[in-house]
Order: C-alpha cells, then sequence, then structure tokens
C-alpha cells in the first residue's frame, strides 16, 4: 500500500549531480564545463585541479560528487567512468545598482547559473 518507488532519471550505465546557485554566469560556466566534456574521470578531476578559472574547484566538487554516487549508490566500476554530459543552465539573477554621475543608475546584474554532470560506465576495448 506504499507510494511507489520513482523512476531512475539515468540509465542503468549512469550516475548524475547537480549543484545549483553557482555565483557565475552560465556563459563563463560553460567553458569550464566544455573542458571536461567527453573525459575519463580520472583526466578530469586533474584538469580542473590545475585550471586557472575560479569556478573550476566548484565544477570539481560536483563531478566528484557524480562519481561518489556512481560508486555508492550505483556500484559502478570507477575506473572505467567517462563524463557522458556536463551542461549549464541558468538561475535567478540579483539586480542591483550604483549611481552614476547626472542622476543616472548603472545597473549591475549579478548572475547565477546550475551545472548538471552525468558519468557513464564505459567498458574498455580491447
Amino acid at each position: 500500500m506504499g507510494k511507489e518507488k520513482n523512476p531512475r532519471r539515468v540509465a542503468e550505465n549512469e550516475a548524475m549531480a547537480k549543484t545549483r546557485m553557482l555565483r557565475t554566469s552560465p556563459q563563463k560556466l560553460n567553458l569550464v564545463a566544455q573542458m571536461i566534456r567527453g573525459k575519463k574521470v580520472d583526466k578530469a578531476l586533474a584538469d580542473l585541479t590545475f585550471s586557472h578559472k575560479r569556478i573550476s574547484e566548484d565544477v570539481k566538487k560536483c563531478l566528484q560528487s557524480a562519481i561518489a554516487n556512481a560508486e555508492n549508490n550505483h556500484g559502478l566500476d570507477v575506473d572505467e567512468l567517462v563524463v557522458a554530459e556536463a551542461y549549464v543552465g541558468k538561475n535567478l539573477t540579483m539586480k542591483r545598482g550604483r549611481p552614476r554621475a547626472r542622476g543616472r543608475f548603472g545597473k549591475i546584474v549579478k548572475p547565477f547559473a546550475e551545472l548538471t554532470i552525468k558519468v557513464r560506465q564505459v567498458e574498455e576495448q580491447a
């Protein structure tokens, strides 16, 4: 009589992690997400560790979370994981401002973004 289990949002050989409210513009975040798409997870982690972009640390946390979800929740092998998808979405935008010359108002927008990373287990071909 209990509630039915929710269906999985990803395939059996995939795991996902999502980070919301990242304090950067989606355009800048997409540059870092583009850097890791399609790579093996250990290579992607190394690239994020030595990246000079400020947001790469938050992307690395999200990737580590996806790896941990794959290992602990879905029983996937960490050595065979590949970053299948890494996509970026818009979140809210804070509107701020500052007074300018001659009674005008300078608009300042502070955008937020969200990041979704999916990792997939791929068997290496002989």
